[in-house]
């Protein structure tokens, strides 16, 4: 039975058990998306083999990245229309029947196809999983989790490619795709039922279809911009060019389109919120420079240090167990500390100072030096991430929280691309600009003295990032973190929550 206008039914508190329950079925939701991030690259030349098409292969990766991009918000906006089950049922079975899409995949361009269909079910894994988890406990609360959801993120760091490499090798590279159905099938088993004790504060609104319209438009252009940029086509190219003022043009038009639509995609009330942009800036230029990083990092490595493949895989290890470290300090500290800005702003000074030295002192540094630089890199941006998302849902009404929440990974998947295009703008830049036309052959180390002098544009752009995102933390207004549930809980019984779209 409906409640009054304007009345909220009390809600049930979740046990802790419950509360468990649903947080590790949510850690398979996530697992998915993450370790299909990094499964997929070290299979990519297995792929372009057996299906004889290499020159399409980077499709492979940029379809699953536009499509799980542009559909982040929508899946914010629609959970806070109809509800969270519902929004992470669709996304964890979309993801299923692309995962299964790709293992079939006959060709190179149907495999390309069934990545998009993948990401369609992927953009919303993360961010909905997030945004669970600040429905059902308070920010404070979120701490005692925190290693469990960046364990997550590590252990698909490094347990995705040496999956995909064996997989690939002594399996068939469609079995990368066929390990999403079983933990696809757990994520369904263990979240199903327990989703529905989950609170409800959704309300009747509308989809703003136009403005989702321009925001894929503005983003699938912008995003093709820089996949294609220096490497299909020249950066001057009538191609890209053309791409960069249709995206232009669209990201004006979804600009207005949030100033005057009568429910925008995105409300202006959100984005406006001193804390909501400043941490979403501060998460976007993190997650950007640590996604850089990972990607040109081991070119350094092999190309500059001499590392093996496998040599450099190891490498990477403190990069993300820093990662992870930093992320934990920070939950830790949220709980304890009134200024629970402190310690992320105390790491992440280490953490430019530390670029800062992989840039001066770049081709000189022993494996020591250089592993305990990454470390303290990656441990100052590791603090962000929690930061940012539990501010962020402890700022916003709770009917607003899925699309706070989807805005953040957007603008955060954007950096990303943006930044990956700029570094990768620095290395063939410096390759050209330094009379080589083969950058193969310069990458493999060919010329490691050159390539040294190249990094450290990259690395001191590495810098800048950590440095926008130390600023845009800075600026970030410290609020006294609520204990969600109780309030939830009284306002509930005070009838002061909004009317919810009851099941």
């Amino acid at each position: 039975m409906n409640a009054p206008p304007g009345v909220s039914r009390p809600e049930t508190r979740l046990t802790d058990s419950q509360i468990r329950s649903i947080v590790i079925g949510l850690m398979a939701a996530m697992l998915l998306a993450a370790l299909d991030q990094t499964i997929v690259a070290t299979a990519m030349p297995t792929i372009g083999r057996e299906l004889g098409d290499a020159d399409n292969l980077p499709w492979v990766v940029t379809a699953y990245l536009l499509a799980s991009t542009v559909v982040t918000p929508l899946y914010g906006k629609f959970s806070d229309i109809h509800g969270r089950r519902i929004s992470l049922l669709i996304a964890i079975t979309t993801f299923m029947v692309g995962s299964l899409a790709c293992a079939l995949a006959p060709t190179m361009l149907a495999l390309a196809a069934a990545r998009a269909l993948q990401g369609f079910g992927g953009g919303g894994l993360i961010s909905l999983a997030q945004t669970i988890i600040g429905d059902i406990m308070s920010p404070k609360e979120r701490a005692r989790y925190q290693v469990l959801i960046a364990s997550v993120f590590v252990l698909s760091s490094l347990a995705g490619p040496l999956l995909g490499g064996f997989m690939a090798e002594h399996l068939h590279w469609s079995s990368i795709f066929w390990i999403n159905l079983p933990i696809g099938i757990a994520a369904l088993a263990m979240t199903n039922n327990k989703l529905k004790l989950l609170p409800r504060h959704e309300r009747r609104h509308r989809l703003d279809y136009l403005g989702a319209v321009l925001l894929i438009g503005a983003t699938v252009t912008l995003l093709l911009a820089l996949s294609w940029a220096g490497i299909r086509y020249a950066w001057t190219s009538e191609v890209i060019l053309s791409l960069l003022i249709c995206s232009a043009v669209g990201w004006t038009l979804f600009v207005l389109r949030l100033m005057y639509a009568r429910e925008p995609l995105i409300p202006l009330t959100v984005l406006s919120d001193r804390v909501v942009y400043s941490a979403t800036l501060a998460a976007c230029f993190a997650m950007g420079t640590f996604i850089g990083l990972t990607i040109y990092v081991p070119i350094y490595l092999e190309g500059v240090i001499g590392y093996t493949a496998s040599e450099s895989g190891v490498a990477l290890i403190p990069l993300m167990v820093g990662t992870v470290t930093g992320a934990t300090l920070s939950g830790r500290s949220m709980t304890y500390f009134k200024h629970y800005k402190r310690v992320p702003l105390a790491a992440m000074l280490i953490s430019v100072g530390a670029c800062a030295c992989l840039a001066i002192f770049v081709g000189r540094l022993s494996r020591g030096e250089l592993e305990g630089l990454l470390l303290l890199i990656s441990l100052g941006l590791g603090t962000i991430l929690p930061l940012a998302t539990i501010t962020i849902q402890n700022t916003v009404p709770l009917h607003q929280l899925g699309t706070a929440t989807a805005s953040m990974n957007f603008f955060r998947s954007l950096g990303g691309a943006l930044i990956v295009a700029a570094f990768g703008s620095i290395l063939l830049g410096g390759v050209s600009a330094g009379g080589h036309h083969d950058a193969a052959s310069i990458i493999k180390g060919n010329d490691a003295a050159h390539l040294a002098a190249i990094f450290r544009n990259v690395f001191m752009a590495a810098d800048a990032g950590l440095l926008l995102a130390l600023l845009f933390l800075a600026i970030l207004e410290e609020r006294p973190l609520m204990d969600r549930r109780r309030q939830v809980q009284e306002a509930g019984l005070e009838g002061q929550m909004p009317h919810p779209v009851m099941e």
